[in-house]
This record gives structure tokens, sequence and C-alpha cells, in this order.
């Protein structure tokens, strides 16, 4: 574990790198697919898409997080766990079939059953290559995990704008969401090289299987509180009011879902390993923390300051009505990126009750506001979920962190530092914007929005707020030489 430093900073740029590439591809692919397709075609697989997440949780019911979490696992319980996660996926798709005519129903789509029908064999697929997935994080091995994602990506976009282009509509978007998975369980196989035995259970098993049922609890409430908009605002204002709202959603949950999932792994891992170290692990936490905010505040005051810039480029001129949304939904994005790192910190240290007692309480909250602004339309509801989320931070960073060698104190304080510079940078932009914007049509407007913001963000950050040295570490950190990894170490 003596170079765990190198081996984590290398990981994360591997993973990085990847989400980078797979940033791209997905905004390349809104900005094709939003101009092929109509908010219809989204709405109808959003539909969907709402209720085969909340099954996707009970996927692998949290097995995998724990077999990462755990110090050592034996090859007999990895095995075991790979046939619990391929019975599960094969049980969460057929659940999703035999719900397919009542979620029909439901919102009045007779299309949906077929559409639920496809995605369903995204889960058995998955669960062919999840433990496989969990051996290269475990080895620490994300330059493979990321070639595999950017393949598997590539090809679902691939499928989906030939699909758009040939005229099959929503099917195109439904490709999009099984293909990704065949493919990267294919290539999870023939890259690791690992061939699961026969089950055995024993004492350890149900271990894991007991950490996995608090994560999958947790996960199963925290989706609930952030995806029961999309079911009522498809379920009372119909296909092209969720097309439109969910579209804006995902635009602004791209950099949190490719950033922190790549930082997440990584993070997870190396955390996990410095459980009875504190002082390590309070400083690698603390790093990780200050590297999401870095980048994930000026990306939320782009999209705060520029959504009409933003919309129109990426989604086109028919998605005017997004704007305000995505609008709304912009401190989402800072809030994110101090929510899910909370959340390595809290599985990292085992404490899985926590996470139980605290999802019930933010699911309520959530759902709460919805319903109060559902009558009002999908904008009002982006707003309550902007609100209640902010009004929840505090006591979130505090019921996460008590107890543990992170307080409140260091959060905020790792906080104030991207906050402030993000001020100072938000006027700039915005002032570039006023003095030269009505001299350039969108494209070029937001370029000049963008590079002012983050030239301006960066220089205060790195020169005023003493964030250089965390950079430098990391740079340095590339170059050091890494010994080669025990076999001890999986």
């Amino acid at each position: 574990m003596h170079d765990l430093k190198a081996r984590t900073i290398r990981g994360g740029l591997a993973r990085v790198c990847a989400q980078a590439a797979g940033f791209i591809l997905k905004v390349g692919s809104f900005m094709i697919l939003a101009r092929l397709l109509n908010p219809r075609d989204f709405g109808l697989v959003g539909m969907v898409t709402a209720f085969s997440g909340v099954l996707g949780l009970f996927r692998d019911f949290g097995l995998s997080t724990a077999a990462v979490q755990r110090k050592s696992v034996t090859d007999e319980q990895m095995s075991t766990l790979f046939w619990i996660n391929l019975f599960l996926g094969t049980a969460v798709g057929l659940i999703l079939l035999t719900m397919a005519p009542a979620i029909a129903a439901f919102y009045h789509e007779p299309q949906l059953v077929a559409v639920a029908a496809v995605l369903a064999l995204a889960f058995p697929c998955n669960a062919a290559g999840i433990q496989h997935a969990t051996l290269l994080q475990r080895e620490m091995r994300f330059t493979a995990l990321a070639v595999i994602n950017v393949v598997s990506s590539t090809v679902g976009v691939a499928i989906a704008i030939y699909g758009a282009k040939a005229g099959y509509g929503y099917w195109a978007l439904v490709w999009m969401g099984v293909a990704p998975a065949i493919v990267t369980t294919i290539a999870l196989w023939l890259i690791t090289d690992w061939v699961p035995k026969l089950p055995r259970w024993g004492t350890e098993i149900r271990n894991l299987i007991h950490f996995g049922v608090g994560t999958t609890f947790t996960s199963l409430l925290v989706y609930a509180g952030y995806n029961a908009d999309k079911i009522m605002i498809g379920r009372f204002w119909g296909t092209d009011a969720i097309g439109i709202y969910g579209r804006a959603f995902q635009l602004v949950g791209i950099p949190n879902e490719n950033l922190t999932s790549a930082v997440g792994e990584v993070a997870f891992s190396a955390l996990s390993r410095l459980q009875d170290d504190p002082v390590r692990f309070r400083r690698y936490f603390l790093k990780g923390l200050s590297l999401v905010l870095g980048v994930m505040v000026p990306i939320a005051v782009v999209c705060a300051l520029f959504a009409d810039d933003v919309v129109f480029v990426i989604l086109g001129p028919k998605w005017k009505e997004a704007v305000m949304i995505v609008r709304l939904l912009a401190p989402t994005i800072v809030i994110f990126a101090l929510f899910n790192p909370l959340g390595w910190l809290v599985f990292s240290l085992g404490l899985v009750r926590r996470g139980v007692q605290i999802g019930p309480v933010l699911a309520a909250l959530m759902i709460a506001g919805y319903a109060v602004a559902l009558p009002y339309g999908s904008t009002a509801v982006a707003f309550a979920f902007s609100t209640v989320l902010t009004l929840w931070v505090i006591p979130h960073i505090w019921f996460c962190v008590r107890g543990t060698m992170v307080s409140v104190r260091d959060v905020l304080g790792v906080l104030i530092r991207p906050f402030g510079s993000a001020v100072v940078a938000g006027g700039v932009a915005f002032g570039a914007r006023v003095i030269f914007g009505h001299f350039f049509s969108p494209f070029p407007r937001l370029v000049l929005e963008s590079a002012a913001l983050f030239a301006a963000f960066f220089g205060v950050l790195l020169l005023a707020a003493g964030e250089r040295s965390l950079y430098f570490d990391l740079l340095s950190g590339l170059w050091k030489p890494s010994s080669a990894a025990s076999p001890n170490e999986r």
C-alpha cells in the first residue's frame, strides 16, 4: 500500500481521461440526437427508464460495492457473488418485463410495453459482468475499465445515431440503452480472463450480503427522491413535458455523471484501503473533494449564467423551453459534487446504517417538494428540486461526517475556495458577455463566456486561493515510479 498514492493518481487520470472522452461523446450525441428526434421520443423512453432505474438498483444488491470495500475477498467468494448477481439481474429483467403492461397503462402509452421489454435485456447482460468489473477495480486496473467504458459508449451512440437517421424514432434511444451492456460484459470477460466457479456459501458471504442490502436500500430511497419528479411530470403533464424536463436534467447531470463516477471508483477503492489510517484517509478524502469541486463549480456557473447558449448549442432551437429548467437545476451540479464524495466517505468506512437512516428523510423532503410544485408545471418542479437540496446541504454534511475523521469545518473549508473563485469568475464572464456577446452567434459566444470564466476561475483558485500545491502534487504523482502490485493485494 506504500505506492497507493501514485496508483490512485494514475488510476484517477485514466478514469478522468475516459470520462472526458465519454463527456465529449455524450455531448456530441446530445447535439445530434436532439436534432434528429423530438421531445416525445425522449419522453417515451424516459417514462420507462424512470422505473427501470429503480430496478437497476437491485441488479447486484450492492454486492460489487461490498466486494470493493472489503480488505480481502477470496476467489470462492467472488464466484458466489457472480452467481448471486446473475440471478438478481435475470430476476430484475423479468420483473420489468412483467411490469411493462402496468407501466403502459400508468402513462396511457401502449408503445411502452415493447420499450420496457427490450430494455429488460440490459439487466442480465450487465449482471454477467459486474464481478469482473469489481475484480478490475479491486486491482485498481482503471485504465482497462476506462477503455471498456469508452468503447461500449461509442457503440451505443453509433447505433442510436444510425437508428435516428434511419427513422426508427424512440427505438434508437432504446437500443442505445441496451447495446453498451452487451459490449461491456463481453469485453470484461475477455480482459479479466476470470471464470467463476460453483457457488459456496459461508459467513463471509452473508456479511457481504448484509453490507449490500444496506447500500441498496439507501440507493433505492435516494433514487426515489431524485427521480420521482420525472414519474410525476410524465404522469400529469405528458410526454413532451417529461421529454424536455428529462433532457434538461440529463444535460445538467452530465458533468457529475462523468467526473464523479470516474473519480469515485478510484477514490472509493483507495479510501477503503485506508480505513485504519485516519490521517491519510482524511487527507485523501479532502483532496478528492477539492478536485471534484474545482471542476464542478465553474460548470455550474456556466449553466446558471449562460443556460440559453448552452441549450441552443447542445440541444438546438426547438428545445428553448429547457433553458429555464437548466438554469434552475444548475445549483445541483455543486450540491451533487458535495454529496457524492460524502457517499465515498460513508461507505468506505462501512457506515451502512448511516445511509439507511438518511435516505428516508431525503426522499420524503424531495417528494414533498415535487408534490407542492407539480400543479405549476415542470419549471416549478425544477425550482423545488434545487431549493430542497440547497436547504438540505448543511444537515447532510453534518450527518455524514459526524464521528469520522472529517469535520463539517473541513468540508466547508474545501468548498469556500472554489465558491469564492466562482463569484469572481462569474462576474468576469458575464462582463465579457455584456461587452462582446452581441458580436457573436450562440456557439462562439458560449466559447467566449466559458473561456473567460474558466480562465478567471483557475487564475483565482491557483494564485489567490492557495490551491497550487494540490495540483502540483497531482502532477508529481503522475511521474512517480510505481512498484509492481503484490499478488496478495487483490
